[in-house]
């Protein structure tokens, strides 16, 4: 397989808004809450509308305001609207939607704004060009807008509001743990449970395509008849990933598209995950499911061709982390040669696959044995991993490959069950 060696040109498919960030003062509400007298304002009724009708298709809200946080607590009161996160200060509203869009664990240009102060949108619209701007007189319109629509309206995206609570509880009880990130995830019950995908799947499937951007190996959205297509073709496996623990159920946040070649080869055509799995040992899980599988069937090598674009370096740094490495330069793709791949404690010294630092089995795996002779290829040994891209974008490259690990790690603590 030829590798991507060069950026991709951006995706023609249009940037879909996953968070609106509203002002308060004559925006969510009909007045000013620092100048009212008697009684704070009431809600536009028409942005509370609006509110409803986005937050139904999975939009998360958030509050941007030069006010104290009590105003935010009374618009979330008169307009019934929950509010995924809320700054209240009076620093410049661009450095506000940076840290809302890094507590959502989302990009800046996944945002829209809106405001009826014209010096606040021009502020923003200049240090955050990438982030939809608007007046709350255009909000009605916008809203149909291509940038909020949604194909289909999933579980997941009617229950986003509520999982994104949850987050806030899960990252609270975090700070307050004493242990380790593997010792909360687990006292949380964390459970990632893999599972081949069905028709039923391809709605949901298609939204994480179009929503991810970065834990998207593609970098691009997949559409409904394409995913029909891999689900009902023989030599494709497409899976799903689900996600839940003791604060709640994420729902399908993760797949895997993989075919399987005839020469021995896995390859994974897309591999997708939701920014709320991030940190919570999905993505090691799912790695290390597919290398076991691959191991099992046979394969000698799985592939990742990862796309290489600014939006998806935290999915090439996970891969790279994860022992994934890339091929030797232009054609196709060279297998590993190296790299922190983890050994089984039992292969003795002189054993091949500690030469080439290959070995991936767990600890103590008895795919090795004490007294065998060296060079010995074991057949229970994980496959040779490697990745199709050759390079990183100049500017953003910490090294010089784009993949991650097939055992251990930040999988070990969320259980994958097939």
């Amino acid at each position: 397989m030829t590798p991507a060696t060069t950026p991709q040109p951006p995706d023609p498919t249009p940037r879909l808004v996953k968070c609106v960030v509203w002002d308060i003062d004559n925006t969510l509400l009909d007045g000013v809450y620092l100048e009212s007298d008697a009684a704070p304002p009431a809600a536009n009724q028409a942005m509370a509308a609006i509110l409803a009708n986005l937050a139904s298709r999975g939009i998360l809200h958030a509050i941007a305001s030069k006010n104290p946080p009590q105003a935010a607590e009374h618009a979330a009161a008169v307009t019934g609207a929950r509010f995924a996160a809320v700054e209240c200060g009076w620093d410049a509203k661009s450095a506000t939607l940076t840290r809302i869009a890094a507590d959502l664990s989302i990009g800046t240009d996944a945002l829209a704004f809106v405001d009826d102060d014209p010096y606040e949108r021009a502020e923003v619209g200049a240090a955050l060009p990438e982030v939809l701007v608007l007046a709350p007189e255009e909000m009605a319109d916008a809203a149909g807008w291509a940038e909020f629509g949604a194909a289909a309206v999933t579980d997941e995206a009617r229950r986003r509001g509520e999982m994104y609570a949850a987050r806030r509880r899960r990252q609270a009880a975090e700070r307050a743990f004493a242990g380790s990130r593997a010792e909360f995830l687990a006292s949380a019950g964390t459970q990632v449970t893999i599972a081949a995908a069905s028709q039923d799947d391809v709605p949901r499937l298609h939204e994480l395509s179009a929503r991810t951007r970065q834990f998207n190996s593609a970098g691009r959205a997949a559409g409904p008849a394409e995913f029909a297509s891999w689900i009902a073709a023989p030599e494709t496996e497409v899976v799903t990933v689900r996600l839940r623990d003791a604060f709640g159920d994420d729902g399908v946040v993760g797949a895997c598209v993989t075919s399987h070649g005839g020469d021995g080869t896995w390859t994974v055509r897309l591999l997708v995950m939701s920014c709320r799995a991030m940190g919570r040992g999905v993505i090691g899980g799912l790695l290390a499911w597919l290398t076991r599988s691959a191991a099992r069937a046979g394969a000698r090598e799985v592939a990742v061709p990862c796309v290489l674009n600014e939006r998806n370096v935290p999915l090439r740094v996970a891969l790279t982390g994860a022992g994934f490495r890339a091929g030797a330069g232009p054609g196709p793709a060279a297998p590993a040669t190296g790299g922190p791949g983890r050994r089984c404690r039992s292969c003795r010294p002189g054993c091949a696959h500690r030469a080439r630092q290959m070995h991936r089995s767990p600890p103590n795996c008895g795919a090795c044995s004490p007294g065998s002779p060296a060079g010995t290829n074991w057949p229970d040994c994980p496959p040779t991993l490697r990745c199709s891209a050759t390079q990183w974008p100049s500017t953003r490259s910490p090294a010089p490959c784009c993949c991650a690990r097939s055992s251990g790690g930040s999988g070990s603590t969320s259980p994958a069950r097939t």
